[in-house]
């Protein structure tokens, strides 16, 4: 038995070849343009000598290169390894040396970079530019142009038969508690989280417009907002970098009806002062991963813009996919849902057994289709993440009698404050439901007496003011005396990721 993640790509273009499949600027291309150019990057791979089953790094941003090179890539039978556009040229070296790439696609506006870093790395063989400007064929010595790697190469008509558990991609988790350590998802991991989104998850069909400004190199962007829409025949808009006023724009002139975001985009258009002016009256599903959505943002977004944002988790070592809102239940704010088909979550305490009492603590443990082969090159770590089949998260939550899980926080995040247990999820909820606040993050500091002290970081609204004391006596009436932040730090924005995800060990230097 064989299967390719490109059957996506392959099966969308033979149904709906005239239709847009990717839209950037004033650019939309068909699916049967993006399928063709797909199988031609994958004979430009091949006339460069790269083989099935070498690793093809790809340093792209939210730019058609990058379906193209994904999907293209799986043509040729390479697993493909999204990196993160910001990294410096250490990181990147680091990237193509652990992963053993043996090519790197690297857009223009990151070239330096790029260079230095595959300069670094001996088994590194081909580095191929990606520009703007279709005509621009230039490269720098030593270098291919993808453009003119397309143009020149015999399209790969037929998929190599791939089995369902060979790796797809070699994605590399963020690092936020060591070096970087990449998953391997499989073609199947990803096939089948593709098609449980769009037809379980936030059922799309081919009227789909969704506004990609997740970044593709991250595990959400990649299967929510790149990999389920085309499998429903879809247009994806693409938007390299999130920004309130461009993600309106485009909603508005390409009439989006799906978004995807990470808490921190939809407070950013909430929050800016010219979205009323919009006509958003399109948008239909919206979705919310990659940290918690703080209930209060997501109630006034949905009474704002008269949808239903419906919040689900997952981790890249997931697909990401593992549990969701589901559309046919009344959502429950501030939950995560119900597992999706065919995964199983379960709470697992300190001691490793099964917490089974509603409203108890434990940490997640997830099983399915869904969970990665293992992380590359590491067999201990594998071991260690995998307890019996099981893939144990990290994250802490409660569930509720009807199965909804509830997220309580990280296990690292969590804050021992004279022996009793803070969870900054929880102060941050009261946090934002002050008037004034835009953004907030809670950490832990170190105490002379207590161990530790609960410090709040926030962002307040444009034009709004707010004293310590009085953000302080607001946790305080809502808060046990144990739990409200004694140090409030006011900030005029949060260190995040490039996924927006706020990045709590930056507060803690």
């Amino acid at each position: 038995m064989s299967l390719n993640l490109a059957l996506l790509l392959r099966e969308s273009a033979a149904t709906y070849p005239q239709k847009t499949a990717l839209a950037i600027g004033d650019t939309n291309l068909t699916y049967e343009t993006v399928h063709l150019f797909a199988q031609r990057f994958a004979g430009g791979l091949r006339s460069l000598g790269v083989e099935p089953g070498q690793h093809v790094a790809l340093l792209l941003p939210n730019v058609p290169h990058f379906t193209i090179a994904y999907f293209g890539s799986h043509y040729a039978g390479t697993p493909v390894v999204p990196i993160n556009v910001l990294l410096t040229a250490d990181e990147i070296a680091y990237h193509l040396e652990d992963s053993d790439a043996v090519a790197l696609v690297a857009w223009e506006g990151f070239l330096r970079a790029a260079e230095e870093g595959f300069a670094r790395v001996e088994h590194c063989r081909h580095l191929i530019v990606a520009r703007a400007n279709p005509t621009d064929w230039s490269a720098p010595e030593g270098a291919a142009n993808m453009a003119a790697l397309i143009a020149g190469a015999d399209p790969v008509t037929e998929l190599p038969a791939t089995a369902p558990d060979d790796a797809a991609v070699i994605l590399y988790t963020s690092g936020t508690t060591g070096r970087p350590k990449g998953a391997e998802l499989t073609h199947f991991n990803l096939f089948f989280n593709a098609l449980c989104t769009a037809t379980r998850v936030a059922p799309l069909d081919p009227d789909t417009v969704a506004l990609a400004t997740l970044p593709l190199f991250h595990i959400f962007g990649q299967t929510v907002m790149q990999n389920a829409p085309i499998a429903a025949g879809g247009t994806v808009v693409l938007l390299a970098r999130f920004e309130p006023k461009a993600a309106l724009d485009l909603m508005e002139s390409h009439h989006v009806n799906f978004f995807g975001g990470v808490p921190t985009m939809y407070m950013a258009l909430l929050n800016y002062p010219g979205a009323d002016q919009y006509d958003l009256s399109g948008l239909k599903r919206c979705v919310c991963g990659g940290s918690s959505m703080p209930v209060e943002v997501m109630k006034a977004f949905d009474e704002r813009y008269h949808v239903n944002v419906l919040e689900g988790y997952g981790l890249s070592e997931t697909s990401p996919v593992a549990a969701f809102n589901p559309l046919d239940r009344p959502k429950k704010a501030g939950s995560i849902g119900l597992p999706i088909w065919g995964v199983e979550l379960r709470l697992v305490d300190n001691d490793g057994n099964v917490v089974e009492a509603p409203g108890t603590r434990g940490e997640i443990q997830i099983k399915g289709h869904n969970v990665m082969k293992g992380y590359w090159k590491r067999p201990e770590a594998t071991a260690e993440a995998m307890k019996d089949g099981w893939f144990a998260t990290g994250d802490i939550a409660t569930r509720d009698a009807d199965g909804y899980y509830f997220i309580v926080d990280r296990k690292k995040d969590m804050i021992i404050r004279g022996g009793y247990n803070v969870y900054p999820r929880e102060v941050e909820e009261v946090l934002y439901a002050h008037a004034a606040i835009a953004e907030a993050a809670v950490i832990g500091i170190e105490h002379p007496t207590h161990g530790e002290e609960v410090k709040a970081a926030v962002v307040l609204k444009i034009g709004a003011s707010a004293t310590e004391q009085e953000i302080i006596d607001h946790c305080r009436e809502h808060l046990a005396a144990y739990k409200y932040p004694r140090v409030v730090e006011f900030r005029e924005e949060l260190p995040k990721t490039a996924t927006g995800k706020i990045l709590k060990r930056e507060l803690r230097l």
